[in-house]
């Protein structure tokens, strides 16, 4: 089969498409014909030597979502069958013509939508799921910020938290990006590069802060998360885009009964997966169906011109998701 390859870590070029084995389904997995896979900042990492995938898993292939056709079932599969039309969450190996997927990690494509804008949901759909509203239980009714609300994470963040019944607030980098966040349903965003989001915060909310706060920048922010979340607030980390140390009042910690706490999501196992699959099939894929949540995808590449696509997502110019398509 053909693969995008990180022949040896550094910049996108190191990116090249050749031949590759084929994977063969084992136990309780699924063969996919990939039709598309969605690009992800982890891959980035992957690529640059900094994000080694867990044993097992394809060790130069990017790639951790798919969407598109199972040609083969491995023994003991019992959700699916070979014709079904699914995107994955997937370990590794995305970025190839077949990938495979546990069946527990597979969801079914919503029939209002294609295989490209399908392949732009599992990995933040899966981790906004397991971040905000398992790890750090947001409620209806609660407060959420988004740091990076024009991410692919954030564009996701917003419409689920707003689904689920909460005002979400959210930063971006341009003006042009927080007025997509806000037509996307955030109740305001906030320009990091010309407005404190901490003042910002503190306005809207009268003083009380916000109940949650979905972090990927870390560093420098983390001061300033803590001073803006409510009493019993909850900060959750998925990544530390501006550093992994920070300066922690632990005085305000206490006070105000916060919670800091964090996770990564591609090591974690099937069946931890597989349940967080189980809840979006239940609360989150009938409202892609419905068209109230939409996927939001930014621009889409041929596989071969993946050295393109992983520039866009350096560059952060994007606002969504950025799709590999394979014929």
């Amino acid at each position: 089969m053909k693969a995008i390859i990180i022949t040896q870590p550094g910049d996108p070029e190191v990116l090249q498409i050749g031949e590759h084995p084929k994977p063969t389904a084992a136990p309780g997995e699924v063969l996919i014909k990939v039709h598309a896979a969605g690009i992800n900042r982890p891959d980035v990492a992957q690529r640059k030597g900094n994000y080694t995938p867990p044993p097992g898993a394809p060790q130069d292939i990017p790639g951790l979502e798919v969407a598109g056709i199972i040609e083969a079932i491995g023994d003991d599969v019992s959700r699916w069958q070979p014709g079904d039309k699914v995107c994955a969450l997937v370990v590794g190996g995305g970025y190839a013509e077949y990938c495979i997927a546990p069946e527990g990690q597979c969801l079914p494509v919503p029939p209002n939508l294609n295989f490209t804008e399908a392949a732009s949901l599992p990995e933040t759909f899966f981790t906004v799921w397991s971040n905000v509203f398992d790890r750090a239980g947001l409620l209806p009714g609660e407060t959420l910020l988004v740091h990076g609300g024009s991410s692919g994470i954030g564009v996701a963040a917003i419409q689920m938290a707003k689904a689920m019944g909460n005002t979400v607030y959210v930063t971006a980098g341009s003006d042009e990006k927080c007025a997509f966040c806000e037509k996307l349903g955030a109740a305001k965003a906030i320009n990091y590069n010309t407005q404190s989001f901490q003042g910002e915060v503190a306005r809207l909310t009268d003083g009380k802060g916000v109940d949650v706060i979905l972090d990927m920048i870390g560093g420098p922010y983390t001061p300033d998360n803590l001073q803006i979340l409510a009493n019993d607030g909850r900060l959750v980390m998925i990544n530390s885009m501006k550093g992994k140390d920070a300066q922690i009042d632990l005085s305000l910690v206490m006070r105000k009964r916060l919670v800091i706490t964090g996770s990564t999501l591609r090591n974690r196992d099937v069946g931890f997966k597989s349940a967080i699959a189980e809840k979006l099939a239940e609360h989150i894929w009938p409202l892609l169906a419905s068209g109230e949540i939409k996927p939001v995808v930014y621009k889409v590449f041929a596989a071969d011109e993946a050295v393109k696509a992983h520039e866009l997502m350096e560059s952060s110019a994007h606002i969504g998701k950025i799709v590999l398509e394979f014929e």
